[in-house]
């Protein structure tokens, strides 16, 4: 039995999930191994869908099923066998929710400790640790339930004075006359319909808006049978903000509402006599709103031997996120407003602390959102993670991430049903002088872009917007403009004030998921489904488009147009089946006799892009749109293929690719390198200097140094995170950049060009 616990390596035999080909593949345990290749050639295939969800599913199993029944589900992998496996720990770019409750001490647990600490030796003693908790109703202020802000809802943008309830006088989304919100006014027997808001006499205006929640004795007709009656003000506040449906209404609702700091407590979330209680002159709140590093001070100061566990033990949570680059941030930010690369980096340094090992830690892309300058923290605390004893899988395109591999796995060739085939392994060196994708693209030579001329200006003057410091900076026009700068540095803030600024349109891809479920694919994306259907029933005789539609008359009758049958197996994972009756085709057998240019819908549905912009050369509308998904690089994926099977890099393009084709607009983008490959990469910087040709305006958030010294002007924020940020540190030409020792971006695009083989970041 020792010689198994001695195995060095993760084993994995015949593994065929997603786009794999049969792989077998050997993975270093104990050692950092690094997955390469193009977006879509399988890497996570076979780490995340394959090796992880294999390990979480074992360890589900180990839990009784009664338990099992509440724990995430992980489907069975396409494997037939994984030997020597750890227990996965997988840490992902996903932000770290919505509450508004949220902030960085509760989430990592400094919360509770500091609360521990003033209670023990805080003074005045004024009560327990649930005392400072602004998350229960001991400490929360009573004002604003602990959330240390309020919500005033402007009455003017709600109401048209000038016109009566039938004429739409309660102007807000979702309230128009005849829908069933209006109903609630409008049929309640207490207003004049037909009378002008303007013409209600006082108590009328109050019962319209204010009145709180009520059972109507004699409701007017039509009138909902148990509704109760609700002024449109509290309804608003109760059921609209705050609640799911506000996501659909962000705009109108940030239209009505002004949130100030609450001004009972000014912020600080919690009771007056809370704040009475003090250590060394600082109370909880004030403590909560110090950045790391200086939390760290604050401790040091603290002698009573009472609290020495409580300090050590809070002074070691802290230290692991100073160390991994996150002193910036202060104990009170919201977590909806941590970037997915800080959210990631607090999940790692959570792990840096623990005493668990033989574990495998499996990182999605620990690069995106951060800075060469930050890399390196990052790199550093894997290789603590890994030196303790762990095994380290990180997917990356990076190759300032690549160089500090022990073992590199390249999957390819191509991506799509082109790749799932593991085409290298080896060391980094070896990698480098391979003739695989990713080793040629490496030795490629570094070079500086064309650096157009603007064709104007914006101005931006005094910025303070979050950590920005009275920033004055002018961002050209008409050219592709980088904003670059360390995670935290003010970039993001920057341009939120460039969006107000600007008075034309603009296309905003910032890196906001796309809405897909099971049913999406590039087709519906793009919109052509419709003129596909319609190209099929002029082909054959004007017959219904339904019948060309799964989600119609031409669907499966058995799977009803999934392709797949799914088996509820109550407290077990559901089973799912390719449909048996259409073969996972989605169609009927009548929907498949019809056919054009020799070959029925579900036939061209399987065709890849690039393959069906040919075919449907004889419909400009449908090829033009296929061909702007194949300039970005998306020309493997069929037109069926479920979009919930994409990486995030090809999300990310999908979206570029509907908005291609405007001339003289603005595209904002959030890092639309992230999930590329090298290879991609150039790609998006053709297509993107093509945009500029065209007359368009380029401003990209970027830390991709082959992008920023491909681009025309580089605008660098810094020279650090939080407070130690928002100054200009550079604006010009990328090119000159690298003679300004004080821009990080700079030194970093220095080191950048001198070293042809790539290993500092691009």
């Amino acid at each position: 039995m020792a010689k198994i616990f001695d195995q060095g390596y993760i084993e994995i035999q015949d593994a065929t999930q997603n786009n794999l080909k049969h792989v077998d593949l050997q993975v270093p345990k104990y050692e950092t191994t690094v997955f390469v290749g193009l977006s879509g050639s399988g890497k996570s295939s076979l780490v995340f869908d394959t090796i992880a969800a294999a390990s979480r599913r074992e360890l589900n199993e180990t839990f009784p099923s009664f338990t099992q029944q509440y724990l995430p589900k992980f489907g069975q992998p396409h494997v037939k066998d994984i030997e020597h496996l750890p227990v996965a720990i997988v840490i992902e770019q996903q932000r770290l929710g919505k509450n508004a409750r949220s902030t960085l001490a509760t989430y990592t647990g400094i919360y509770s400790l500091l609360r521990l600490l003033f209670s023990r030796i805080g003074k005045p003693f004024i009560g327990y640790s649930d005392t400072f908790s602004f998350n229960l109703p001991q400490g929360m202020c009573p004002a604003c339930q602990g959330l240390g802000y309020v919500d005033d809802i402007d009455e003017s943008k709600l109401i048209d004075p000038e016109k009566s309830l039938n004429q739409g006088a309660i102007t807000f989304v979702s309230f128009g006359p005849d829908t069933w919100r209006w109903r609630r006014y409008g049929t309640s027997g207490l207003f004049d319909d037909d009378k002008p808001i303007k013409d209600y006499t006082k108590e009328e205006y109050e019962l319209l808006m204010h009145a709180p929640q009520q059972r109507l004795e004699h409701p007017g007709k039509g009138f909902p049978r148990t509704a109760l009656y609700e002024g449109v003000v509290p309804r608003i506040r109760r059921s609209v903000i705050g609640k799911k449906e506000a996501e659909h209404h962000r705009e109108a609702i940030a239209a009505i509402v002004t949130r100030k700091p609450c001004p009972v407590c000014h912020g600080t979330r919690l009771r007056p006599e809370v704040l009475t209680n003090h250590i060394n002159g600082q109370n909880i709140a004030e403590v909560s709103a110090m950045d790391l590093r200086h939390v760290l001070k604050f401790l040091a100061g603290i002698t009573e031997p009472l609290a020495t566990d409580v300090v050590r033990e809070l002074s070691t949570k802290i230290q692991s996120l100073v160390d991994i680059g996150l002193g910036y941030l202060t104990l009170d930010r919201g977590t909806s407003s941590l970037s997915g690369g800080e959210a990631q980096r607090i999940k790692i340094a959570k792990y840096l602390t623990s005493a668990l090992v033989d574990m495998v830690y499996i990182l999605d892309e620990p690069s995106v959102g951060l800075h060469p300058h930050d890399i390196q923290l990052i790199k550093q605390a894997l290789t603590r993670l890994k030196d303790k004893g762990n095994t380290v899988l990180v997917v990356e395109h990076n190759p300032a991430m690549i160089d500090f591999a022990d073992y590199v796995v390249e999957m390819g060739p191509q991506a799509g049903q082109g790749g799932g085939t593991v085409t290298f392994t080896g060391t980094y060196p070896e990698l480098l002088a391979s003739d695989t994708l990713t080793g040629t693209w490496l030795r490629k030579a570094h070079q500086w872009g064309a650096e157009r001329q603007p064709t104007g200006h914006l101005a931006l003057r005094n910025v303070t917007r979050n950590n920005l410091k009275g920033v004055d900076v002018d961002v050209p026009l008409g050219v592709m403009t980088v904003i670059s700068g360390v995670a935290g540095s003010g970039k993001s803030s920057l341009v939120s004030a460039l969006r107000e600024q600007l008075t034309t349109d603009y296309i905003d891809l910032a890196q906001a998921p796309v809405g897909i479920n099971i049913r999406s694919t590039p087709a519906t994306y793009l919109g052509i489904l419709d003129e596909i259907r319609k190209i099929f029933s002029q082909a054959n005789g004007r017959v219904g488009t339904s019948w060309f539609s799964y989600n119609g008359k031409g669907a499966c009758p058995r799977c009803k147009g999934k392709g797949v049958t799914i088996t509820n197996m109550a407290f077990m994972d559901p089973i799912v089946q390719t449909c048996e009756l259409c073969q996972g085709k989605r169609y009927s057998e009548e929907a498949l006799q019809y056919s054009y240019h020799d070959k029925n819908v579900a036939e061209v549905l399987q065709m890849s892009v690039t393959a069906a912009a040919t075919f449907f050369a004889d419909s400009p509308k449908v090829a033009a749109k296929l061909h702007n998904l194949d300039r970005v690089g998306l020309g493997y994926l069929t037109l069926a293929q479920p979009l919930t099977t994409l990486s995030g890099g090809e999300l990310q393009r999908l979206k570029l690719a509907v908005e291609l084709g405007k001339k003289g607009t603005i595209y904002l983008l959030d890092e639309p390198t992230a999930g590329l490959h090298l290879k991609d990469t150039a790609r998006l910087m053709t297509l993107f200097n093509e945009l500029v040709a065209a007359g368009n305006s380029l401003i990209i958030i970027e830390h991709n140094l082959a992008v920023i010294g491909q681009a025309d002007w580089l605008i660098d924020v810094g020279p650090d995170a939080g407070r130690y940020g928002g100054q200009i540190q550079y604006s010009g030409t990328p090119r000159e950049s690298v003679k300004v020792a004080t821009s990080r971006t700079g030194v970093a695009l220095k080191a950048w060009i001198e070293n042809k083989s790539g290993l500092e970041g691009g």
